[in-house]
């Protein structure tokens, strides 16, 4: 009898004795895994505050993901070298921590003499040429504890400029402070020297202090005539957004604007947008993204670029007058060519700026359409007949901005100018409708030569294939001209450069003649998305002639006729609701990013979104 009882006590000890284990596991950690993001313990909510992005109290902060461990022929070679130089030269002088310091001193000075004498944008910065006194401005405001920045890079056989990305969060964790961003690096099938250069990212990381994470994903597919780019595109996106959301999700913390880090850009002009983008409380603010060609420079991105108008960009040169800017509506090509901020239905034109806020945290995903052909898997079946009403199958970009203006008309006052029919255009609208602010000439062109884009903006023929680079800036859009093969197969890699094959126009879907939609709603019923372009804000690629750049797009002047003002510089008093129609350029087949893109003019109905999504 007593045996049993001993063991039933003994049972009960040993539970307990789990269960308060388990407990204190709770208490005061979660699972142990370094790289994945834990959740607050019961502890830390109630008895520790202070700096929530602290690497030294939270070393999960720091990750790296599906390194690339494959062995290398220099494997050997390199580990003897590293292995020399620290018995020879590093370890006969760590007798103690503070010399530990000293060392770590020297370290942080090689780091900066290799990314002040690497490529442009630590070196060259300073002395490109901005309006406004931008170079004077001061930025601290945007250091406030309370503000956290994520940084985002998506990175494909990009080895080119990824050094100098590198010095830009350097100086912006430098002006920011260290423990106020987080850096979110995915590779994404590099073939070339990225993945090196990651492993240098990371060193540089945890001996400053930043958060990262820094993931390697393979390819979707392993033959790049199958992949269909606008899925890649939005699969890379949200793996690169994923920290942001599991810090949201597990540890409440709100990030106040995210910076997608694309190509080269100078940290004051981050700055600014960043500024733009406070100042306007804007769902997004990009910069504008110059590629050189043929020795001059065009407006890149334009996949993902709409005016207020819903139309393309125009190709304009960098060095055409200002008053040619790549907007086409009237009070954008104005703003434009004071080189001030402007509002746009869609954009990502190189780095831009998003405030989480107003997107990632209100649940809106990167997608993009899947009704595609699959050139790769079914050559031999031919291209089906698309509807001529269907989905735009655009960029995932392109989505995304038409997700936040139904985002954005989820606003309680649009439902009451709905229900009473108050939906007046706005007053910039209506200055455009009667010609208060004209088209301005072009003066530029040669003697005798029309310029298309003087005439009205008809509806674009419905999937006309789109210019590749080599097409005239200047020439009309049906224009085009074979895109010259380059032997070096990531030329363009890294860039958007519109390229794409030379092919057959594809079967219209529509009458060219295809007059402006009549909304049920119009769109201007609705809050306006506030999405904006910042023209000061240069993003290029590598190669290019960054001075020329800066002289042909602002000139040897220091200063503008427009007042030297915060109001003037950066904020839009007026807002337009989105265009009834749009262009809608979309790539209906695989192949990657140089796959064949088509075009056709499409109805946007915010109403009509609200409604099929059931608001």
């Amino acid at each position: 009898m007593a045996l049993p009882l001993l063991r039933s006590r003994l049972l009960t000890r040993i539970l307990g004795l789990i269960a308060a284990i388990l407990f204190l596991r709770y208490l005061f950690g979660g699972r142990d895994q370094s790289r994945e993001i834990r959740s607050n313990s019961v502890f830390e909510r109630v008895a520790i505050s202070g700096n929530v992005l602290d690497v030294q109290r939270y070393p999960f902060l720091q990750a790296r993901i599906d390194r690339d461990d494959r062995p290398d022929i220099l494997d050997t070679i390199i580990n003897n070298g590293v292995d020399d130089f620290w018995n020879r030269f590093q370890l006969p002088f760590m007798t103690s921590s503070e010399t530990a310091q000293i060392d770590a001193q020297i370290v942080r000075s090689a780091v900066d003499e290799l990314l002040s004498l690497n490529g442009w944008v630590a070196a060259a910065c300073p002395t490109l040429i901005r309006p406004f006194g931008q170079k004077e401005a001061n930025y601290e405001e945007l250091s406030d504890p309370s503000h956290l920045y994520y940084i985002a890079i998506v990175i494909h056989s990009a080895d080119h400029f990824l050094v100098d990305q590198l010095a830009v969060i350097v100086q912006m964790a430098r002006r920011m402070g260290t423990r106020n961003i987080f850096v979110s690096m995915l590779d994404y099938d590099s073939q070339d020297a990225t993945q090196t250069l990651t492993d240098l990212c990371e060193a540089i990381f945890v001996l400053l202090g930043i958060p990262f994470r820094i993931r390697r994903v393979s390819a979707m597919t392993e033959d790049p005539s199958a992949a269909y780019y606008p899925l890649e595109e939005a699969h890379t996106r949200n793996l690169v957004l994923e920290p942001l959301r599991e810090l949201y999700e597990k540890r409440n913390i709100k990030f106040h604007r995210v910076i997608w880090l694309k190509g080269f850009t100078c940290p004051n002009d981050i700055f600014e947008t960043i500024k733009v983008s406070q100042l306007n409380e804007a769902a997004m603010v990009c910069g504008m993204d110059w590629a050189e060609h043929n020795g001059f420079f065009i407006f890149s991105d334009r996949w993902r670029t709409r005016d207020m108008d819903g139309d393309q960009f125009r190709q304009s040169k960098s060095s055409s007058n200002q008053l040619a800017g790549p907007p086409r509506d009237a009070v954008g090509s104005a703003r434009y060519s004071q080189h001030l901020p402007f509002q746009v239905f869609c954009c990502e034109s190189g780095t831009h700026i998003i405030d989480p806020a107003q997107s990632y945290y209100r649940g809106i995903k990167y997608r993009s359409g899947l009704q595609y052909h699959n050139t790769t898997a079914h050559p031999d079946q031919s291209e089906p007949k698309w509807d001529a009403r269907g989905d735009c199958q655009d960029s995932s970009q392109a989505y995304f901005c038409r997700d936040l203006w139904v985002e954005a008309a989820k606003d309680p006052g649009a439902d009451a100018r709905v229900a009473e029919g108050m939906w007046d255009q706005p007053r910039q609208r209506a200055k455009r409708q009667e010609a208060d602010v004209a088209e301005p000439a072009v003066d530029d062109e040669t003697p005798g030569e029309k310029r298309a884009d003087d005439d009205p903006a008809p509806l674009a023929p419905p999937m006309q294939a789109n210019p590749g680079p080599d097409a005239e800036p200047d020439a009309a859009p049906n224009i085009r001209k074979p895109v010259k093969d380059s032997s070096d197969p990531d030329a363009n890699v890294g860039s958007d450069f519109d390229a794409m094959p030379e092919s057959q126009d594809d079967p219209a879907l529509s009458s060219p003649n295809q007059e402006e939609p009549q909304l049920a709603v119009p769109n201007s019923a609705f809050r306006p998305a506030r999405i904006l372009i910042n023209p000061r804000c240069v993003t290029t690629y590598a190669g290019v002639s960054h001075t020329q750049l800066a002289l042909d797009l602002f000139g040897g002047e220091r200063e503008s006729s427009v007042p030297d003002s915060e109001r003037s510089k950066y904020l839009l008093d007026d807002w337009e609701g989105a265009p009834d129609s749009f262009v809608c350029q979309e790539q209906r087949r695989t192949g990657g990013r140089k796959a064949t893109k088509t075009q056709r003019r499409l109805a946007f109905s915010v109403y009509e979104e609200l409604q099929r999504r059931g608001f």
